[in-house]
């Protein structure tokens, strides 16, 4: 699953970052995991934009991010099963 699909209010972990379209370079995929978007971290969608678009609002442990829905495309993640103390702060 990718970051784009997650569900505004959801968590979930990152579990890699490629570069899934001509717009996302390597630069591009080595910025977003400088900023923390690296295999086994928490991710939280907050929300999107106007209509459900651009910007993507998601949090990384205590930062908050606005990527471009190209950039969350370049995020797959995974939903972990279900434990009552995931994505509790």
């Amino acid at each position: 699953m990718l970051l784009s699909q997650l569900p505004n209010g959801a968590h979930a972990l990152v579990d890699h970052v490629f570069s899934g379209a001509p717009e996302v370079g390597s630069s591009t995929v080595q910025r977003l995991e400088e900023l923390g978007f690296i295999t086994g971290e928490p991710v939280h969608m907050l929300r999107r934009g106007p209509g459900g678009r651009e910007p993507l609002a998601v949090q990384i442990g205590e930062t908050l991010f606005a990527l471009r829905l190209v950039e969350a495309q370049s995020i797959a993640i995974t939903i972990p099963e279900a434990r009552p103390d995931f994505g509790k702060a």
